[in-house]
């Protein structure tokens, strides 16, 4: 018999019997991975009481408590200086005092008109002027000027927040990509009569006209929360804005009265013969506001378990799932937004992962790799928590193997009603085809579910892979898994309560994170990163 075979074959069997004996063990500490445990954390994290995890708000704050608490009982390690807390630098940037007269005469807030916190610099304004011009819709491009003759210069500017009298008129975007196309070009706007300068700006905006208490509430003069970071700072510094206040279309006629002529009128008559129909208008005004910065306390928090392999440990895997919602609601019998699926469902996942991986370290069966479990705040005020880690690691990013994000594992989409053993797999090509081969793996040898890679892309609409925190990793070239079980009709509505969550799938679900955990954790060699961000090949 070759010898050369029977090497081949002894080294195979002992590769295999390896193998096995991993996966015996993986199978072993999985077991705490189930409905009951999943209830348990997850019937606090979205219950009342909790108030929708707002970030800023007492119900995040709690959400960090129950973590940090459960992470230290676990005997995870506290990373930052000794703490389970990443404190974030946070602010928000705040409105008050904001007033708006005519002739005279004081406008009510929130009722009246409103004040874009976007567009006021810091500090606030206070202007007065005589003179208002009105500009049609605001544009400058071929064909049509509603500028054109008029002098903006030290004047207050009335325009039409929307439309374009050149384009057929459609249905309010719905969509994500409209609307910000929308606001771009309402900010356009502002920015062209700021490099003019005008003074201020009047939007006339008929949604405004029977304000709904949510968009009423919207308009508070509270700030989102962003990053304090010497970019921001910079550009708050530099802002080139001018005021924008936006009126009601009754408000708006007050300011044309003098002109004899309404809203309704001068729209026919641009639409009608697509011409300008700017004008100088005779009426007092003025407004102010001030705006100030306020700290707002928000932290990710982490639980670090080290690994057993004296140099494999310096290696960290990332788990994460943000413990953020969005908070109470203005109106309706529930106030509360309780986010039991987004993501109360995905923190659960990572409460429980942690634990098994505990429970093996403590059976003397631990990663060879360190792992980081971290629940993020501010992912739906724009992934702010993870973005903060991911310029403020903890560790460096160069010994960061992969990240396996978790948002919203606990319900059935509409599009698998009728087969919901699923899961969306998104971004686990994008970086590293060794990091998609593990994926598949673990759930071929362990679950057995439908990996659903419809978002799997860059250009799909929904922009999936681009709006939870593993795209912080990404972009900074760490591969990453995003699971994710699809929105549903209760998405960021009150309806998203505990009595609809599938608990056998969300433990199921969390099971094939865990074991995927649990393959990169022990794994030979860490994912390469064989392809750039575009998902062409590295050279």
């Amino acid at each position: 018999m070759n010898k050369h075979f029977l090497t081949t074959s002894l080294a195979l069997f002992l590769c295999l019997g390896c193998v096995a004996q991993r996966n015996n063990s993986a199978q072993k500490f999985s077991s705490s991975i189930n409905k009951e445990n999943a209830y348990k954390h997850l019937s606090v994290l979205a219950s009342d009481e909790y108030e929708g995890r707002e970030t800023g708000k007492k119900g995040a704050w709690m959400a960090a408590d129950y973590i940090k608490n459960y992470f230290k009982n676990l005997g995870l390690k506290g990373p930052v200086n000794g703490d389970y807390f990443q404190s974030i630098d946070m602010v928000t940037y705040n409105l008050s005092r904001m007033a708006f007269s005519i002739n005279g005469q004081p406008k009510e807030y929130g009722k009246d008109f409103v004040i874009s916190s976007s567009t006021v610099a810091l500090g606030g304004f206070n202007f007065k002027a005589s003179d208002i011009v009105f500009a049609g819709y605001g544009l400058n491009k071929d064909g049509y000027n509603d500028f054109d003759g008029i002098e903006v210069a030290g004047k207050v500017v009335l325009i039409f927040g929307n439309g374009d009298p050149t384009v057929k008129a459609g249905p309010a975007p719905t969509d994500r990509a409209s609307r910000r196309k929308m606001m771009a070009a309402q900010q356009a706007k502002i920015q062209f009569l700021a490099e003019h300068k005008a003074i201020a700006v009047i939007q006339i905006d008929p949604s405004l006209d029977n304000i709904s208490p949510e968009l009423k509430a919207s308009y508070s003069g509270e700030g989102q929360p962003a990053l304090k970071t010497a970019e921001s700072i910079a550009k708050m510094q530099n802002m080139k804005t001018i005021p924008s206040i936006r009126v009601t279309t009754a408000t708006a006629n007050e300011l044309l009265k003098a002109a004899n002529t309404t809203v309704a009128a001068l729209q026919e008559k641009i639409v009608s013969t697509v011409k300008p129909a700017s004008q100088l208008l005779k009426a007092e005004v003025s407004g102010s506001a001030l705006k100030d910065e306020a700290k707002v306390r928000a932290e990710n928090v982490l639980g670090f378990l080290e690994g057993s392999d004296p140099v494999l440990k310096d290696e960290i895997l990332v788990v994460t799932g943000h413990y953020d919602h969005i908070g109470l609601t203005t109106s309706g019998a529930d106030k509360v937004n309780n986010g039991a699926d987004d993501d109360g469902s995905g923190t659960t996942g990572v409460l429980l992962i942690a634990d098994a991986f505990v429970k093996a370290k403590k059976a003397g069966k631990g990663p060879k790799r360190s792992i980081l479990f971290m629940t993020v705040v501010g992912e739906e005020k724009g992934l702010l928590g993870s973005e903060w880690y991911s310029e403020h690691p903890v560790f460096p990013l160069e010994k960061t193997i992969t990240d396996l994000n978790i948002d919203m594992i606990g319900r059935v989409d509409e599009a698998h009603k009728g087969n919901p053993e699923y899961i969306y797999i998104i971004g686990s090509d994008m970086l590293s085809s060794d990091l998609n081969a593990v994926g598949i793996r673990a759930n071929d040898d362990f679950i057995k579910i439908n990996l659903d890679m419809t978002y799997n892309n860059r250009t799909d609409p929904n922009q999936f892979y681009y709006r939870s925190d593993h795209y912080n990793f990404a972009k900074h070239g760490i591969p990453v898994i995003f699971y994710f079980s699809g929105v549903h009709e209760d998405y960021h509505q009150p309806g998203d309560e505990v009595s609809k969550i599938n608990f056998d799938l969300l433990s199921k679900r969390a099971q094939l994170v865990y074991y995927t955990a649990w393959e990169l954790a022990n794994g030979d060699k860490r994912p390469v990163v064989d392809k750039n961000d575009d998902g062409t090949p590295k050279k």
